[in-house]
């Protein structure tokens, strides 16, 4: 168990989180969500003490182990699995059996356990830490985006070890579906503020949706009370006889709570430009054979066709060959035998992370992308900058001092300003989060054209695939149908591994949680009951205000009146005035007392009304 209270943490003007608190308690699995640039990462360096909060606590048990995916790599054993047992604890050294489950769960083969570390890629060796911290068994596993190191195998795996985690885990990462299979609460940094609560992603942020709109209505709301009252406070602040009521009201203004309009977040936002396509295909590819040495063959033998509105996904693990066929697609590769056949038509758009080494570091991003296509103009190039986060100052970086993730992006925007009729894309949704993966997945749905596209990540395969080119058991096919009719029809050969019962927190029973449905029903009854109550209310109180201006018009009058007779000493005109403006007076004394009586009731009613639907709303957010 970890708890952080008030912690606040600043970088020059940039506030990332102010007074957050919250706890994690004995095997909670916690999805950490937020925006890129939130502060995420950072939450993690303050918990392993990387970092130090501006202000705040920090409270951790005696002898409570933080495990923590470095990507620093530092590796002294001759093997792989000799440097994967330095992680195990202390009293287990001998149980190397421990070592070789995992790294073979994360796409290790038996031959990779005994070669050095160092003659691995980049990701395999960041797998390979990562199995060191697994098999530590630390009290808390702090696991910052795992599967961008991952391929759809070791995803399923890891997926199926965390839900049977013992211990406490942390855990960012842009895949939605991965994340919501594992966690059982969802921790979000949101607007500076952290919330936590039981559930996955898709009740955290339908919460957070539910709360903004409660708060926008509240504001006009507030707005709307405050313009009654300051216009009754100018309309009677002459009045003598109203002015405990006139002083009432000023005194309620000041006490009032001011809510202020919640800044719109930034978010990606775009469209990919088409260009008309006339035929049914756009290319075939009859009898493919490519490796990279002869003996060994990536691609052999693959035969397949692309329809001009088809959503194929490449889908495998890592170093068979996805990469590769959309290199032989691009042109980038030639093929060792078989051939492509392409319409003249077809214009292709190509995603690929190494990429971004074609981008040139002394351009501005507006620059970079005003030079993507001829019909592209400053206009066009700030709109799409906007588009990809880069406003205002922020288009006029040189691509030299941009990360790794931002340089993606710009990657994305060359893409967006050239229409094309073919998109190929080699994981596009590393270095995004989860609302801009939405806003890719979006994007890639309205596409009038094809779309071929590397990925690991489910969300993309079950919302966007519907034919497969599938790198499993060293050969490569063509699956016909989604990504769930592949797992129905057996898939990874996985789908019977059934993970043990994830952890929960207690929850509300069946016999005692309201259901939405019956929250509803509530509030619908208690607007309608409120309606019939305030409503008379509200319209005598507009009718008694109406009359009493009508009366003191009349008295206006009268007292005109009444001076002309007494210059003109017209007694019985005078002796008819007054009486009349007596009467006036008594009625209007009457009207101003019902009016008092009748505000205070209508306070009073309306303030038992709103406290029972705040009720409802508190009862519908645990």
């Amino acid at each position: 168990m970890i708890s952080l209270e008030n912690i606040t943490k600043s970088y020059g003007k940039q506030e990332l989180f102010e007074n957050i608190s919250f706890r994690l308690n004995r095997r909670e699995r916690v999805g950490l969500v937020g925006r890129n640039g939130h502060g995420k990462t950072t939450l993690f360096r303050i918990i392993t003490g990387e970092e130090q909060p501006d202000t705040g606590i920090i409270t951790v048990p005696r002898g409570y182990r933080i495990g923590y995916v470095r990507q620093h790599l530092d590796f002294t054993e001759d093997t792989v699995l000799q440097e994967g047992a330095k992680g195990l604890p202390k009293d287990e050294q001998h149980n190397e059996w421990q070592v070789e489950k995992i790294l073979a769960g994360l796409g290790f083969s038996r031959e990779d356990m005994h070669r050095h570390p160092m003659e691995f890629s980049g990701g395999y060796q960041v797998r390979l830490n990562l199995a060191k911290v697994l098999v530590s068994e630390p009290d808390l596993l702090l696991l910052d985006e795992p599967t961008n190191y991952l391929d759809i195998t070791s995803i399923r795996w890891i997926e199926r070890f965390l839900i049977n985690w013992p211990h406490e885990l942390l855990l960012i990462t842009h895949d939605r579906i991965f994340m919501d299979k594992v966690v059982t609460h969802t921790l979000g940094i949101h607007r500076k503020k952290v919330r936590k609560m039981p559930g996955n992603t898709e009740k955290y942020y339908a919460q957070i949706a539910q709360d903004e709109e409660i708060h926008e209505k509240t504001r006009l709301n507030d707005e709307r009370k405050r313009k009654e009252v300051e216009l009754f406070i100018s309309r009677f602040r002459a009045k003598a006889r109203l002015a405990n009521m006139v002083q009432s009201r000023v005194k309620t203004l000041e006490k009032q709570e001011q809510r202020d309009k919640l800044e719109a977040i930034k978010t990606l936002d775009f469209a990919f430009q088409s260009c008309p396509f006339p035929a049914k295909y756009m290319l075939s590819a009859d009898g493919i054979n490519f490796g990279y040495e002869p003996r060994t063959p990536l691609i052999s033998n693959l035969s397949f066709s692309i329809a001009k509105h088809d959503r194929i996904c490449v889908v495998g693990p890592n170093g068979r060959g996805k990469t590769t066929l959309l290199k032989l697609l691009a042109g980038s590769l030639q093929a060792g035998s078989g051939s492509f056949s392409y319409n003249p038509n077809v214009v292709t758009g190509y995603f690929e992370q190494t990429n971004i080494r074609n981008l040139t570091e002394t351009r501005t991003v507006e620059e970079e992308i005003l030079y993507s296509h001829d019909h592209v103009d400053n206009h066009l190039a700030r709109a799409i900058c906007g588009a990809m986060m880069f406003e205002e100052d922020d288009a006029l970086k040189k691509i030299g001092v941009l990360s790794g993730g931002e340089k993606s992006r710009v990657l994305l925007a060359k893409i967006l300003v050239t229409p094309v009729n073919l998109l190929l894309l080699d994981e596009p949704s590393n270095h995004l989060d989860m609302q801009s993966c939405d806003a890719l997945v979006a994007a890639l749905d309205n596409f009038d054209g094809a779309v071929i596209m590397v990925t690991h990540n489910e969300l993309f395969l079950h919302a966007l695939a519907r034919r497969l080119i599938v790198f499993k058991d060293n050969t490569v096919s063509v699956f016909e149908g989604t990504y769930q009719d592949f797992l129905d029809r057996g898939g990874w050969g996985d789908e019977d591994i059934q993970p043990k019962a994830p952890v929960k927190a207690a929850a509300t029973t069946p016999e005692t949680k309201t259901t939405r449905k019956e929250l509803r029903r509530r509030r619908s009854e208690i607007i309608t009951e409120r309606g019939k109550k305030l409503n008379p209310l509200e319209k005598r109180i507009t009718a008694v205000e109406h009359q009493i201006e009508h009366l003191e018009q009349q008295l206006n009058e009268h007292t005109d009146a009444l001076q002309t007779a007494s210059e003109t000493g017209d007694g019985t005109r005078i002796e008819e005035l007054s009486r009349a403006m007596h009467t006036c007076r008594e009625s209007v004394d009457a009207l101003y007392e019902e009016l008092d009586e009748l505000t205070t009731r209508f306070e009073e009613e309306r303030a038992v009304f709103e406290r029972r639907l705040e009720e409802l709303d508190r009862i519908d957010t645990q």
